[in-house]
């Protein structure tokens, strides 16, 4: 429990001997808390990238020769490069955001800054959202129009045998749009937990700054 909470609580039960907090004490504490809050923002997005690129490095060389035989090397490269550039950005306004409310003078100014950081999270997140759900989307329409070519290599690359292309197509697509739903349900759920429960908590320094100000 943080300690504006505590000292609300003991408030409440009339512990009275308790010093009042001024305007500027509740100011101070829900500006080092916003800014923590921020602050982890900025962290978590840096260790969300570090992530996806360690991940990268174990991908089985039998799917990327896959993806190098069949043309989608020099696509997703194109992709990768826009997707770290778009990170890249976000990271450097999560950090933006991050000293602009550490270094906040005024409440009305730290209830902007609030809002645009709540902003630029939900920018990120429908970004990612979005870019994760058409790059699965366009990878499975890019099979199908070229279903041929994926059998043909699917036997080359991983000796995929006894089974005509037909029931063969089926099945990879079957677990191709599995495989895609899960992963943007698990993208959707990772947000919602870590992103949301901290712009929950700057929402409410929001309403308690808004309280001061009135």
């Amino acid at each position: 429990m943080d300690e504006l909470e505590l000292l609300k609580k003991k408030w409440q039960s009339g512990e009275h001997e308790l010093p009042k907090l001024t305007y500027d004490d509740i100011y101070k504490m829900l500006l080092k808390k916003s800014s923590s809050i921020v602050k982890w923002i900025f962290f978590i997005s840096i260790a969300e990238i570090i992530f996806w690129t360690v991940l990268a490095l174990f991908v089985p060389e039998s799917s990327r020769k896959f993806t190098d035989d069949i043309g989608l090397h020099n696509v997703l490269i194109g992709v990768n490069i826009v997707n770290y550039a778009v990170f890249a950005i976000f990271i450097v306004l999560f950090y933006r955001n991050y000293r602009r409310i550490s270094i906040t003078d005024t409440v009305r100014e730290l209830m902007h800054n609030i809002i645009v950081t709540r902003k630029t999270v939900k920018y990120f997140v429908i970004y990612n959202i979005a870019a994760s759900a058409l790059l699965i989307i366009g990878i499975n329409v890019y099979y199908y129009l070229n279903q041929d070519i994926v059998f043909q290599y699917m036997i080359a690359d991983f000796g995929v045998t006894n089974i005509s292309q037909e029931k063969f197509m089926n099945m990879f697509f079957f677990i191709q749009i599995a495989f895609g739903v899960g992963m943007i349900l698990l993208i959707m759920l990772f947000y919602r937990v870590v992103y949301g429960i901290l712009l929950k908590r700057l929402s409410n320094n929001y309403k308690e700054l808004e309280k001061i100000e009135m």
